[in-house]
């Protein structure tokens, strides 16, 4: 599997460990930045990797700031982008298996790089579950991107 990566100036420690333990697991990881320590802004990195996605050259991406937080707002803010943050193995399960998220998002200075190896796995590895109830909050998520959501389409 494809895999495409990025960070801002807070993961720059963390992220080629990770880079190397998601290639030794065999995924091709494309990084699309950063790649100092220089302060910079997580908008850039998570609208670049988005963007990948929104074209289709990638099915899921990963996404490193500080916290997760910022990187996640600035991701979600593309159509088609279900970006979750996740803090461990449970988290990354439930948003594949539940949400059908297409990017994880962490965070350099709250998660061990163990964890995050952890939770790349489990988002790497998991599918959307295809139970009925699952499938209808997925499309509910879809049809609020699309901006065509109406909550009696889904009674």
């Amino acid at each position: 599997m494809k895999v495409i990566i990025g960070s801002d100036h807070a993961a720059t420690d963390v992220k080629p460990a990770l880079i190397s333990y998601l290639e030794s697991e065999g995924y091709e990881v494309t990084d699309v930045g950063t790649y100092t320590a220089d302060s910079c802004d997580y908008p850039v990195y998570a609208d670049r990797l988005c963007k990948r996605i929104q074209s289709g050259e990638f099915e899921r991406g990963i996404l490193i700031c500080g916290t997760g937080i910022g990187i996640s707002i600035a991701a979600n803010k593309h159509k088609g982008i279900f970006a979750a943050l996740c803090t461990d193995e449970f988290t990354a399960e439930m948003c594949r298996l539940h949400n059908g998220a297409n990017i994880v998002c962490m965070g350099a200075r709250v998660t061990t790089l163990d964890t995050m190896k952890k939770i790349c796995n489990i988002f790497l590895t998991s599918e959307p579950l295809a139970e009925p109830r699952h499938e209808r909050r997925r499309d509910e998520l879809k049809a609020l991107d699309n901006g065509t959501f109406d909550e009696a389409d889904f009674k």
